[in-house]
């Protein structure tokens, strides 16, 4: 039986620990067998009751207490901490026999994707087939500008973490239908995009953003947008679907 590691990464406050909650619910309703890891050490509380939990292991307090730490060191200290104990986290999985793992990742992406411990936790978290999935803040990402920088996150995450990867556009539901449609178009049509970037712009951010965007599409990656709720379940279908080809080349979790 596989195992199959889902991580979910994206800016502070884009709906990761929320998306984890709602389509491992959803994902149970399906009558799948799926668990959830909590990987941020410096959560105060989660709206879903982790299968694992990384604060097990790394105490925040305790690290602030005894080095005399600020919180920003203190999270820095705990993320590579986390490495440390990845033996242990890795066998806590394998006991759970679960055929689908939702990991929860920090809240501030950077501590788990551009520290090195980030690259060496998403290697090392057991053998099994991993995928990432990385949320689009739908309500950031309604400004071209911000858009394209959130285009050059995911791809510094690619760069970073060498995996399969699926874009989501969260809390969709915060926007009315036709700027969800907007965006989901910038992501699909290079065209639509660059015509934003050029009338939505002016000077500087323009260049500048109209040249990211020609050195992403110059290095021949596209990077789909499925709009996503976690409020209101749309989009779960289609998530699912995304996923399975990814991970089990289109074949269902479970047999």
């Amino acid at each position: 039986m596989r195992t199959y590691i889902v991580f979910i990464v994206g800016t502070a406050g884009s709906g990761k620990s929320r998306l984890t909650e709602a389509f491992g619910n959803w994902l149970k309703m399906s009558k799948q067998d799926v668990a959830t890891v909590n990987l941020d050490p410096g959560v105060d509380s989660l709206p879903y009751s982790p299968d694992i939990d990384v604060r097990d292991y790394v105490n925040i307090s305790e690290l602030m207490e005894k080095y005399q730490l600020g919180p920003n060191g203190a999270l820095i200290m705990a993320a590579d901490l986390v490495a440390d104990q990845i033996e242990k986290i890795s066998r806590e999985i394998e006991e759970l026999k679960s055929d689908i793992i939702l990991v929860d990742t920090s809240g501030q992406m950077e501590l788990f994707a551009f520290r090195a411990s980030g690259p060496y936790i998403a290697n090392e978290l057991t053998n099994e087939p991993k995928a990432l999935v990385y949320l689009y803040d739908a309500v950031f990402s309604v400004n071209p500008s911000n858009y394209v920088s959130n285009l050059f996150l995911s791809t510094a995450v690619l760069n970073r973490l060498m995996l399969p990867q699926l874009h989501i556009l969260s809390k969709c539901d915060l926007l009315p239908r036709e700027e969800v449609d907007r965006i989901v178009d910038w992501s699909a049509k290079q065209d639509a995009l660059a015509e934003a970037i050029e009338t939505k712009l002016e000077g500087t951010k323009r260049l500048l953003n109209r040249s990211m965007m020609r050195a992403i599409y110059n290095l021949g990656l596209n990077f789909p947008l499925l709009p996503v709720s976690a409020k209101t379940n749309d989009g779960m279908v289609n998530f699912n679907t995304a996923l399975e080809r990814v991970l089990a080349a289109g074949d269902k979790y479970t047999f």
